[in-house]
């Protein structure tokens, strides 16, 4: 079905909103009705004329509307003028002003390009309010509610528009997301299963993440790392780091040699430095998996008798922490089928006033538990442990 076409011209009309539209040169375009019965002047008197010009001004009166619509023209951002006096002249009696007080807001209209094509001026009236409240002390006090309403409504309107450029961030955030962190790579003999969950103050996209490559010689490598900070400069560093240390695994011998390299990179970068990465190869043939880790949480190897391991004998430390460059030391442990492997972000086991030792105590009791579960199952199940203070990332490896 045909979208209806829309009468903007007579929603305008319409409006119960006394409402003028300017030129960038704040000369009149059209005023609707509701303005028109407002200020007591016909369409003809006011288009085509410069505002300040529409109506006769009291010399002694004050005027706050030129700052106004000059701010908006600086800005090309809507203006809440806040209540102000503006006296009109009575329509029977040349030269008499009548004390008047008035409610304004200005907003622009932009075009493709951004530039202002036209002003919205609307108006309301508050003279009754404030005439209501009788002595002059009483209408000093009024008008400064009025103005604190007023701003109140400035801030309303510029969360709105945080609101509008956070919701704009957080899309970018979410495509980052999708390019730096896909989906794991299929392993020829195991499965894998990744959880990523960022904290829940922040975007959704941190400086956490993961890698799960196959490599050639038939081995899996699977790594975590961690970025300090979070939105996206953190994310941007993460994407380096996580590239650089998948390229290296797929040219060097051993995961403490990639982190090397990794650690030499991290030196080069800036806000790379005190990044934590772990990085595991898991060889099938021989049931061994060898390790390395740069300041990392330890992995946790489950055994299929539900007895924990931290993989803990070879963690150096932060990338880039130390003076100068060393190599990095490297681990093997072996494992029987059945047995479950667990990389994780510190996000899983970290949490306020709680050392990390209850956290892995956390994390092995529940793997002691659930070491029979589907990868998928018990990658979900981990997240629960986790804070949502902080970010975190999961990976689950059935051997």
């Amino acid at each position: 079905m045909k979208d209806p076409e829309i009468d903007y011209q007579g929603i305008f009309d319409a409006s119960p909103s006394a409402m003028l539209v300017l030129t960038p040169d704040l000369v009149i375009v059209d005023a609707n009705v509701s303005y028109q019965d407002l200020v007591g002047r016909a369409r003809h008197q006011l288009v085509d004329r410069y505002v300040y010009d529409a109506f006769p001004k009291d010399p002694e009166g004050p005027d706050d509307l030129k700052a106004s619509l000059r701010r908006v023209l600086e800005t090309r951002a809507q203006d809440v003028a806040g209540p102000m006096r503006h006296d009109v002249e009575e329509a029977d009696r040349p030269g008499v002003f009548e004390e008047r007080y008035w409610s304004p807001i200005n907003a622009p209209v932009l075009d493709s390009e951004g530039n202002i094509v036209l002003v919205v001026h609307r108006l309301e009236e508050i003279t009754d309010v404030v005439r209501a409240c009788g002595p002059e002390s009483d209408k000093r006090r009024l008008r400064t509610q009025f103005e604190l309403y007023a701003r109140s409504r400035e801030l309303q309107q510029v969360n709105e528009r945080l609101r509008q450029a956070n919701a704009r961030e957080r899309q970018v955030a979410l495509a980052l997301q999708d390019a730096m962190l896909p989906a794991p790579e299929r392993l020829d003999r195991h499965q894998a299963a990744v959880r990523y969950r960022p904290a829940e103050d922040t975007l959704n996209v941190c400086g956490d993440w993961y890698e799960v490559t196959q490599l050639a010689c038939g081995a899996a490598a699977v790594a975590v790392g961690d970025v300090v900070g979070h939105g996206l400069a953190a994310a941007g560093i993460m994407g380096q780091l996580r590239s650089a240390l998948s390229a290296a695994m797929r040219v060097v011998d051993g995961p403490a040699t990639a982190l090397d390299g990794l650690d030499m990179y991290a030196r080069s970068l800036a806000g790379a430095l005190a990044s934590t990465a772990v990085q595991t190869v898991i060889d099938e043939s021989g049931h061994r998996i060898t390790y390395s880790s740069a300041g990392h949480p330890p992995p946790a190897l489950a055994h299929p008798d539900g007895t924990v391991q931290f993989l803990d004998r070879a963690t150096d430390p932060p990338l880039g922490a130390g003076p100068e460059h060393s190599a990095r030391p490297q681990a093997t442990t072996t494992y029987a089928d059945g047995a479950v492997l667990v990389l994780y972000s510190d996000g899983l086991i970290e949490r306020r006033r709680e050392d990390i030792d209850q956290g892995l105590q956390r994390l092995a009791d529940h793997l002691a538990r659930h070491h029979k579960d589907d990868a998928e199952d018990l990658a979900e199940g981990l997240t629960t442990l986790s804070a949502a203070t902080d970010d975190t990332v999961v990976v689950v490896v059935r051997l």
